[in-house]
């Protein structure tokens, strides 16, 4: 087992010399083994390993007891110990999930809580076995590509080092290395529609082929390698259907063309960024108004919509209120899915560089104009904004309706604003008071681009 166990290592890339190691410890055989073979090889990378447990208080003393023996275990290895005890049932209750959902959700929470401060990765013990009934469970419940993916080796810093491994493998190494572990109760019952997965799928698929969850492992890792390409595909293929650059509506018409798998993924992609997973139906109802247009409601706020041969997946009647700060210049700031970096330089500078298109004149004014104050924030009642070139000023509302731009949009376009008075529009420029002329001495560049998820969640939206 150690040997897999390495070239999984090794293959994704799961660990570099002097990493520190936060692991996921149950107390269970899976995790015990994972924690013994870490520090197994704890000396030959430098790694820092530290054992994170979670007291549910689902089970009363079993639940003390397993808590107890970790904590003995990691003195045992010499390894660091952090406790979460925590009520999960209420917790449950507080945040209107399931037990299960809300457990798992907790963990993760405290496992990157502890990550956090170390600037760690997060180690699991998920086996070839749970991917097996991870796949079988999102079969049962009718998925996509995503959930015939299984449970994937690597996301983001989570590791998970026995994603090739069998669960009869880690009870094994257990015993040969006189590892103790305990059991769960509630692994031994079928309350739990995972545990009805282990005790009556698996072992009838077995009949049929022993190889099954050997075989289920295999199908997976080629199926996230074609959902890796597929998702590639996706995202390059929004970008060339994009309305304009930092629209979020894309070209109905070159998105009805697309082929359907391509289509499903990229409504998938879309959905996501407004924490939706659509379903089949979903998509097929979605394809049908980008080919004669129309809205869907998706939840209680998130609608798609195709207008005017543009489509999106907007939430409406949400206004947000906030304001945030023109940060130093050469520092960014996170809003929404942009990233916004004000840029100051002398308009000679300017001029060399405008040959580079990430220079767009678009998004340069005149620094010099713009009062102290200013905020990025969203259209509100009153607001005006004065037109480059036609010596006039219009309210946004106006202006808008002229540009036709789809009401369920105009919400979300950012502003940068002194009061009421508008300097700068997402997408359309500076007003006329703050543009840049021959007489600018200095330039404020806008550079704006889109951000990963993984930098939203370190910056936060709007810092």
């Amino acid at each position: 087992m150690e040997n897999k166990v390495w070239e999984t290592i090794k293959k994704y890339d799961m660990l570099s010399s002097g990493d520190t190691v936060v692991v996921g410890l149950s107390g269970g055989a899976d995790s015990c083994a994972l924690l013994q073979y870490l520090v197994s090889i704890r000396e030959k990378l430098s790694l820092h390993i530290i054992a994170c447990h979670v007291n549910h208080m689902i089970r009363g003393q079993e639940a003390d007891r397993d808590e107890d023996f970790s904590r003995k275990l990691c003195s045992q290895l010499k390894v660091e110990f952090r406790l979460l005890k925590i009520n999960v049932p209420e917790q449950a209750k507080l945040r209107k999930e399931s037990t299960e959902k809300c457990a798992r959700d907790i963990r993760y929470e405290f496992f990157g809580k502890i990550a956090d401060e170390y600037n760690a990765k997060i180690a699991t013990a998920h086996t070839a076995s749970d991917n097996a009934e991870t796949v079988l469970y999102n079969l049962a419940r009718g998925c996509g590509i995503k959930g015939i993916c299984g449970i994937p080796p690597v996301r983001e810093r989570i590791i998970r080092p026995f994603i090739t491994v069998l669960r009869e493998e880690t009870e094994k190494y257990c015993y040969a290395h006189n590892i103790h572990y305990v059991t769960d109760s509630t692994n031994l019952t079928d309350e739990y529609t995972r545990n009805k997965i282990r005790h009556g799928v698996i072992p009838v698929l077995k009949e049929i082929n022993p190889a099954v969850i050997e075989n289920i492992s295999r199908m997976t890792e080629n199926m996230r390698c074609n959902a890796d390409l597929l998702y590639s595909d996706a995202v390059k293929y929004l970008d060339m259907i994009r309305s304009d650059r930092y629209s979020d509506s894309y070209k109905a018409d070159l998105l009805y063309s697309c082929d359907q798998a391509l289509f499903a993924q990229i409504i998938s992609i879309l959905a996501a960024e407004h924490g939706f997973i659509p379903q089949a139906e979903h998509i097929s109802l979605i394809r049908e108004i980008c080919r004669k247009g129309g809205e869907l409601q998706l939840s209680r706020d998130l609608y798609a919509v195709c207008r005017q041969g543009s489509f999106r997946i907007t939430e409406k009647n949400v206004r947000n209120n906030n304001e945030w700060e023109i940060p130093e210049w050469g520092q960014f700031i996170v809003i929404s899915n942009k990233k916004i970096k004000p840029m100051k330089m002398s308009m000679s500078e300017f001029n060399n560089a405008e040959k580079n298109p990430d220079f767009l004149f678009i998004n340069s004014g005149d620094c010099d104009t713009i009062p102290i104050g200013t905020v990025f924030r969203y259209r509100r009642s009153g607001d005006r904004f004065s037109l480059p070139e036609r010596n006039i000023s219009k309210t946004l509302k106006k202006l808008f309706i002229e540009m036709k731009i789809p009401a369920e949009r105009r919400d979300s376009i950012l502003v940068l604003a002194y009061g009421n008075d508008i300097i700068w529009i997402e997408g359309i420029g500076f007003s006329e008071k703050y543009i840049c002329s021959r007489k600018t001495e200095n330039v404020m560049y806008l550079d704006i681009s889109e951000v990963s998820e993984k930098e939203k969640a370190h910056n936060g939206s709007g810092y």
